[in-house]
């Protein structure tokens, strides 16, 4: 039964997780991504994913209990790490990125959805997951004057690696919004009325922020209202968007329509919300069976919550 509770501690478990990364290594690891190349930087990525996967136990359970909910088998060691190395891939590809070395990598933009058509009109939100890499439709949308990107994030716990981006492209800071500040809701609505997507994360929760139960991957699990309130406030049309990695230096970027809240009533928009909400799942559901290794959240996502 899908029912509306309030957002506990428990769900928003990862907020308390620490960042476990040294600023120095960090700082090594970009003069070397930069100074050696990809091929020859990634070389160390083995050594870090494995480090993370033998000394980080709780992500460890956590990647065990989502990746056989979305593989639907008992899975071993090697897909542990597999699921380790694909997230050090692209937070190691966010160096790249971040420095607009595009040429670095093959992009496939899924074009079913025409997305200058909604820059060029009223804008819409982008409605991610912590999956694959977002920043992949960030940079390239940086090279086409006809897409025009924006990114809402929860910078607290990764301030150290965001720190280290900001001093690669510190004008890439214009483009960022950060979740939880007092104007953050208008800075949204401004971005939307001059063209943009606005990418935001809808798979955590923040803080006590109210969330529903859905079915997800065969339970349980808590989704929060905010992103999908947001939207309906501002009257926007919403996308659902995966930026799948496909190893090597390939990404695919995957775009599903949402909702679109530009017409709905008053009397509606919670019917309209609730739908939006299902079809958010649906879709990630879907990318996380298509690309497993992709989504990202090393905590207990099923974990309920207490009372």
């Amino acid at each position: 039964m899908k029912t509306a509770r309030k957002a506990s501690h428990a769900r928003a478990a990862w907020r308390e997780q620490r960042e476990r990364s040294n600023l120095c290594i960090m700082k090594f690891m970009r003069w070397i991504s930069l100074t050696c190349g990809r091929s020859a930087s990634r070389i160390l990525l083995r050594g870090i994913a494995l480090y993370f996967l033998l000394f980080s136990p709780t992500a460890r359970t956590a990647s065990r209990n989502y990746l056989e909910r979305a593989l639907g088998r008992t899975i071993g060691w090697k897909q542990l790490y597999r699921h380790f190395f694909c997230f050090a891939s692209t937070i190691h590809d966010r160096i790249y990125l971040t420095a607009n070395r595009m040429e670095q990598f093959d992009i496939a933009l899924d074009d079913h959805i025409n997305l200058p058509e909604y820059t060029c009109r009223r804008g819409a939100i982008l409605m991610g997951a912590h999956m694959g890499s977002f920043e992949a439709l960030y940079a390239l949308g940086r090279t086409r004057p006809d897409l025009k990107v924006s990114l809402v994030m929860y910078e607290e716990n990764a301030r150290k690696l965001n720190q280290i981006l900001a001093t690669i492209n510190p004008a890439l800071r214009h483009d960022i919004i950060s979740l939880g500040q007092i104007d953050t809701m208008i800075r949204i609505r401004d971005r939307l009325k001059n063209g943009y997507l606005v990418g935001i994360l809808a798979d955590r929760t923040l803080r006590e922020e109210p969330s529903r139960n859905i079915c997800f991957l065969g339970s349980i699990a808590h989704f929060p209202y905010g992103p999908f309130r947001l939207a309906a406030l501002l009257r926007c049309p919403v996308i659902f968007m995966a930026g799948l990695y496909r190893g090597g230096n390939r990404y695919s970027l995957h775009f599903d329509a949402l909702a679109d809240f530009s017409e709905t009533s008053h009397e509606d928009k919670e019917q309209y919300l609730i739908a939006a909400m299902d079809n958010y799942v649906r879709f990630l559901e879907k990318y996380c069976r298509l690309a497993p290794y992709n989504w990202f959240n090393f905590h207990d996502f099923w974990k309920e919550p207490m009372d």
